[in-house]
C-alpha cells in the first residue's frame, strides 16, 4: 500500500493579479408610461424616431413639443405677395415655418434675411433651413430683434426689402421648454428672457417692482382685470420657479374659479415677459423705422397676439396711410379661419395687419 501523499505544487514567486473590480453601474430608472421629467415626457422632440407620435399630435390639433406651427401662412403670403428675385425679411424667424414658404417663392434669384433675438433657437433654425436646400446666397440668419432691422440691412449691403414679416410674441419652442421659464406647465426658472444672455430674468424684475409699478405693467401688458390685487400679492417677492409664481397667483384669486385663475396666470406671465424683454419699446422702434426699410411698393405683414401690440400696429399703419407713406393698409384685421383655430389652438388670438408702401414715398 502506497501511503505517499500527492505532491503539492510549490507556490510561484510571481502570482497572477486578481481581475480588476468592475464598478457597479446603476440601471437607468424606467420612466414609466407617464414620465414626469420633461425630457422623457415628450417623444415628439425626437421626430426621426417617433414620427407616428408626431403625426398623432398634429392630427389631434396640438403642436408637437419643440416645434412651432406657422400661423395664417396663406394669408401672410397673400399680403406679402413675394416674387422671384425679391428681397424679403422675416424679422422674427422662430422655427422658420414662414421663412420656408417665403424662400420657395423668392426663387430664383431672391434672398431672405432671418432675424431673431433668441440665440438658442436661431442656430437651430439656420441649420434646418440650410438642410432643406436653401443656400447661404438665398438665406442668412442674423442675431437681432426686429428693432435692429436697419442695421441688419445695412450690414448686408441692402437699401431696403420688398417684403417684411414680423410674427410677434413667443414661439412654441420657448413655451415648451421649461428651462426657458416661459410657462408654468412645468417647474423651471422664472426667466422669460428671449435672450437669456442679456438683461435680468423675470424673478429679479418682480422682486424689484413696487405694487403700483407691477399693477401698471399687468394692466398695460396683459389687460389684467385684477391688476391691483395681484400686484399687492406679488410685487417685491422672490419667486425662484415658474410654478411658485403660478401658485401665488392662484392663491391671490381664490374666488376666480379654476378657469379664471389659469387665465390670470397666463396674463401675469405675458405681462412679465413683455416687461423683461422691453417688447413694446422694440415694437415702437420697429414701426418707426419700418417705412425706411421698405423698397418702393414694398409690403409688410405683422401678426400680433395681444391688444397692446395690435393697437400699436393699427395706429402706425393708419398714420402712415394719412401721411402718404403707405398706399394701402388692411381695412380690417385678419383672423385665423375656424379650421386653423381648431387645428392649431395657439393661433386663436392671432391678428394680421398689412401695409403697402407708396411707390413715391422715400
Amino acid at each position: 500500500m502506497n501511503d505517499e501523499k500527492p505532491a503539492v505544487p510549490a507556490p510561484t514567486s510571481d502570482p497572477q493579479p486578481a481581475p480588476a473590480a468592475v464598478p457597479h453601474r446603476r440601471r437607468p430608472r424606467y420612466a414609466g408610461k407617464y414620465p414626469r421629467r420633461f425630457e422623457e415626457k415628450y417623444k415628439e422632440r425626437n421626430p426621426a424616431r417617433y414620427g407616428d407620435t408626431v403625426a398623432k399630435i398634429l392630427a389631434s390639433g396640438k403642436t408637437p413639443a419643440g416645434t412651432h406651427r406657422p400661423i395664417m401662412v396663406a394669408e401672410v403670403l397673400a399680403a406679402l405677395a413675394p416674387q422671384p428675385g425679391e428681397v424679403a425679411v422675416d424679422a422674427t424667424l422662430g422655427h422658420g415655418g414662414h421663412a420656408q414658404e417665403l424662400l420657395a417663392r423668392l426663387r430664383p434669384g431672391g434672398r431672405l434675411l432671418g432675424l431673431d433675438a433668441d440665440p438658442i433657437e436661431l442656430p437651430k433654425t439656420e441649420a434646418r433651413l440650410h438642410a432643406l436646400g436653401f443656400r447661404p446666397a438665398e438665406f442668412t440668419a442674423h442675431h437681432s430683434n426686429f428693432a435692429g432691422l436697419p442695421r441688419v440691412l445695412a450690414a448686408a449691403g441692402l437699401a431696403g426689402a420688398d417684403c417684411v414679416l414680423a410674427d410677434l410674441g413667443v414661439s412654441s419652442m420657448q413655451l415648451d421648454d421649461p428651462a426657458r421659464g416661459f410657462t408654468a406647465k412645468f417647474a423651471g426658472p422664472l426667466d422669460l428672457r428671449m435672450n437669456p444672455r442679456h438683461g435680468q430674468p423675470a424673478s429679479a424684475l418682480l422682486a424689484s417692482l413696487e405694487p403700483t409699478e407691477l399693477a401698471a405693467a399687468l394692466a398695460e401688458n396683459a389687460d389684467e382685470p385684477n391688476a391691483a390685487l395681484l400686484a399687492h400679492a406679488l410685487a417685491g417677492r422672490i419667486f425662484a420657479t415658474t410654478t411658485e409664481l403660478a401658485r401665488a397667483v392662484r392663491e391671490a384669486l381664490p374666488r376666480s374659479g379654476r378657469d379664471g385663475a389659469e387665465l390670470a396666470v397666463r396674463r401675469v406671465f405675458q405681462a412679465l415677459r413683455i416687461a423683461v424683454n422691453d417688447e413694446f419699446s422694440a415694437l415702437d422702434t420697429f414701426l418707426r423705422v419700418l417705412p425706411s426699410c421698405l423698397n418702393s411698393g414694398g409690403r409688410v405683414a405683422i401678426l400680433t397676439f395681444h391688444s397692446g401690440e395690435d393697437r400699436r400696429v393699427k395706429k402706425s399703419f393708419e398714420a402712415g396711410l394719412c401721411a402718404g407713406i403707405y398706399a394701402a393698409i388692411a381695412d380690417e384685421v385678419i383672423r385665423p379661419s375656424p379650421e386653423e383655430r381648431h387645428a392649431n389652438p395657439r393661433s386663436a388670438s392671432a391678428k394680421l395687419r398689412w401695409a403697402r408702401k407708396n411707390a413715391g414715398a422715400v
